[in-house]
């Protein structure tokens, strides 16, 4: 074999977009020949980082002579492979493992049963009954031979077995996935059908008005145990994991921000990285909030005596404002939920609501009071912001004017 180079280069493109602004597109690209045919590759990657990545990866892959050619025409399954080992490394491998099941429904096979055991099934490849009848899906064709016609009787076939939204979602998420190919294998993809059946609409959301967070927040700053749990995520926006992996080393109360760097699983674990790279930000903290922090450092749980966990697990209580004994640990979410937040809205009297609804609140009451939609992006932490967000520094600029808008219609 040659000598064997795999090397990163950065290219720059700068363009006008649709809004007529001047934007700047940063790649990376990793270059090398293709030890089967000789030419030359060159795999495009949004970050460095992916870059590297895939560059170790091809190395690791050449070396030990299991290298995949792409232009030998690779099937479905082989590109979902692609796109998960693109994904690792830009999401949390909870998400990636969330992915699965719906990845499962474009490659295949599916089981004809209930959501519970297709799930069981998608997981761990068991089938409920012996006679159980499995259903072909994408997987074994080669990318190339997709025709649209196919993508429709596919797509019709998976509302039919798990539902309109299903269909939709996986659809949805196929199109990025063959998209990649294109881009990385140079595979050229059919065109995909439009006008397919739409689910029924979605109820809107169940929020809170900010007549009702006012209520509940005049509650919270009562129960000095529990009360910042459930005032949180309506002055942060923040979602549940957020919460409850924040450390008190992520409270600046002399800059006056909050940083959102970690998340806690479900399973008690607390992860370095957020949902998305947009999750991790500053949230400046209100004066309410900050009121609040201030008063519930003093009888926080510790963690052998220091300060840790701002949500943490409760020990053992004293009377106000002697710290409880015990606790600081992690707090599960099912034992937030039980504890602390369904208890809450009986307690004040106010209609329940989900977590992820405070943060629809937070967003919400922002935008009505007039803050720009690309700065309620940021503080909210969303991965995929409209077009006229990426104007904006990585810094936010004006959280505090916005945060100090969302007590005063809190207060109102």
């Amino acid at each position: 074999m040659s000598e064997l180079k795999v090397t990163i280069n950065r290219w720059t493109r700068r363009r006008i977009n649709a809004a007529g602004s001047r934007v700047t597109q940063k790649r990376w690209t990793v270059n090398f020949n293709c030890p089967e045919t000789g030419q030359r590759r060159r795999l495009s990657f949004a970050s460095k980082a992916e870059a590297e990545t895939h560059r170790e990866r091809v190395l690791n892959e050449i070396t030990g002579e299991r290298y995949f050619n792409p232009n030998t025409n690779p099937t479905v399954a082989e590109v979902v492979e692609h796109w998960i080992e693109v994904k690792r490394g830009m999401v949390k491998r909870q998400t990636i493992a969330g992915y699965r099941p719906l990845l499962k429904i474009i490659v295949g096979p599916i089981l004809q049963g209930t959501p519970q055991e297709r799930v069981h099934h998608a997981l761990t490849g068991e089938k409920p009954y012996r006679d159980t009848k499995l259903l072909q899906m994408l997987g074994p064709f080669k990318v190339s031979e997709l025709t649209t016609a196919q993508l429709r009787r596919w797509h019709n076939q998976v509302r039919n077995e798990v539902g309109a939204h299903t269909a939709n979602r996986v659809i949805s998420m196929l199109k990025g996935i063959l998209a990649l190919a294109e881009e990385d294998f140079g595979v050229r993809i059919c065109s995909f059908p439009t006008n397919l059946a739409k689910r029924k609409s979605k109820p809107k959301k169940d929020i809170l008005n900010p007549e009702e967070v006012a209520q509940l927040l005049t509650y919270t700053r009562i129960d000095k145990e529990r009360g910042i749990f459930v005032a949180f995520p309506f002055l942060t926006g923040v979602r549940v994991s957020e919460q409850l992996g924040l450390l008190w080393e992520d409270v600046d109360l002399d800059r006056n921000t909050i940083t959102i760097r970690r998340v806690l699983e479900r399973d008690g674990t607390t992860t370095d990285q957020t949902k998305t790279e947009a999750g991790e930000r500053d949230i400046p903290i209100s004066p309410t909030l900050r009121a609040m922090l201030l008063e519930w450092r003093l009888n926080c749980p510790r963690a052998d005596g220091e300060l840790y966990r701002v949500f943490p697990g409760p020990g053992v209580p004293r009377q106000w404002p002697l710290p409880r004994i015990g606790g600081g640990g992690p707090l599960l979410y099912s034992n937030f939920l039980k504890r602390y937040w369904k208890p809450a809205f009986k307690a004040a009297g106010i209609r329940y609501v989900t977590h992820h609804s405070a943060r629809h609140s937070f967003v919400s009451t922002l935008q009505a009071q007039g803050v720009e939609v690309g700065l309620v992006a940021k503080l909210a932490g969303h991965a995929n912001p409209a077009v006229t967000l990426g104007h904006y520094t990585q810094a936010v600029r004006g959280g505090a004017e916005a945060l100090a808008v969302l007590d005063a219609a809190y207060s109102a």
